[in-house]
């Protein structure tokens, strides 16, 4: 009997998920050690990597409080995070890191000392719990997809999204937009919404970013897309995608080295912390370029695999609980996840414009590191409550 409760213990816990993240964590710490010995700005690489390194342990240490919350709990403390979230994504508004909106030209960061945090990235996973519990109290209420009720879901959550989208617009980030959208959509394609909305709503948002990009091609769509909100240096940064070529020593130096970098790697790559070509702030936003140069395309290719597992593993889980709640958590966790890799490593190889999004689980930085590891706490608690449920089930049929 003790030993069935201890390997059903040790069940609880998912080693495949914590498999993925460690290699991934391994992978960052090396990354980003490359990055700093061969940056031109005298980066401090023992403190650069060591912080991470800190991240890595807080973000563990998350992971397993955040293991210890149920699905009721989660359920209950949602609105809380979410509240939170908007208070601190407004508050940045106010007290923003005058130094990083400088060079950056967004205001996204506190700052206390050398130690910053973005409070979008903890916003990810709140939103994801709020939307998770929306989903499930409107399907609850209607026990039948109709026109009607698929559309009031969607004006739900979009008013959720909204203060969101409004308070990254006066922070002049762009690209964590996106990654909300993401998630909105992807969350709203598990919730059940009939296909008679989606499928239009898919083509009008194909169409709708075919116009934006012939939009912003051309002088006339770049004044009205001005005369919404659209800032230069997101224009530059679409000329610097369209034409890298172009424009080698200014703006679109960084992506150009960039490609440099990775098309240098080849193969198989120059070898570990063997690195020629310079990219600048290489440790964050442009870390695959370190990837593709030191381990090439075989590098490359490993490593999005990985994540393809990390992905697998976390649907597994969600099948296997039966959870309608944990379902959409853990669609709002792979998406966030997801559209991190897709763009990230787009952008470093030129197929997607320049837009500030970091590789998940190996760029550094904490802000993101701590909101990628609490989405990962989150679908940990599934597997590990689940288990606990069972376990307690058995041990009442057996008395």
């Amino acid at each position: 009997m003790q030993r069935s409760q201890r390997n059903e213990n040790e069940s609880r816990i998912d080693w495949g998920i914590i498999f993925c993240v460690l290699l991934l964590a391994l992978i960052g710490l090396a990354a980003i050690y490359v990055a700093a010995v061969h940056d031109k700005t005298s980066v401090n690489v023992t403190r650069t990597v060591l912080m991470q390194l800190a991240w890595y342990i807080i973000g563990t240490i998350m992971i397993v409080v955040i293991m210890q919350f149920d699905s009721e709990q989660l359920w209950k403390v949602a609105p809380l995070a979410y509240w939170l979230g908007i208070f601190l994504m407004y508050a940045i508004l106010v007290f923003y890191s005058r130094s990083y909106y400088v060079s950056t030209g967004a205001k996204s960061w506190f700052a206390i000392g050398s130690i910053t945090f973005q409070p979008s990235e903890i916003m990810k996973p709140a939103y994801i719990l709020m939307m998770g519990r929306v989903i499930t109290v409107h399907n609850n209420q209607y026990s039948r997809h109709t026109m009607g009720s698929d559309w009031r879901l969607i004006g739900k959550l979009f008013l959720w999204l909204l203060p969101i989208l409004i308070s990254l617009h006066f922070q002049n980030d762009f690209g964590t937009s996106l990654v909300f959208v993401a998630i909105f959509a992807g969350m709203i394609l598990v919730s059940g919404v009939t296909w008679r909305i989606l499928a239009p709503a898919i083509t009008a948002a194909v169409v709708i970013g075919g116009s934006a990009l012939a939009m912003v091609t051309s002088d006339t769509g770049r004044a009205i897309l001005e005369k919404i909100g659209f800032q230069s240096y997101q224009f530059e940064r679409v000329d610097t995608w369209l034409h890298p070529s172009q424009d080698t020593t200014n703006n679109g130096y960084q992506l150009w080295q960039s490609i440099k970098a990775v098309g240098s790697g080849g193969l198989t790559g120059t070898g570990f912390n063997n690195s020629k070509v310079y990219v600048p702030v290489r440790e964050s936003d442009m870390i695959f370029s370190v990837i593709g140069e030191n381990f090439g395309f075989v590098g490359g290719v490993c490593l999005i695999l990985l994540y393809l597992l990390l992905i697998y593993l976390m649907i597994r889980v969600t099948f296997d609980t039966k959870n309608e709640f944990y379902a959409y958590i853990a669609t709002g966790v792979i998406m966030m996840i997801l559209f991190h890799v897709f763009e990230n490593i787009g952008m470093n190889i030129g197929l997607l414009p320049l837009t500030g999004i970091p590789l998940p689980f190996i760029s550094s930085g904490g802000s993101s590191l701590i909101g990628n590891l609490l989405g990962v706490g989150m679908i940990m608690s599934m597997r590990y409550h689940h288990h606990s449920y069972m376990f307690s089930n058995k041990n009442r049929e057996f008395h």
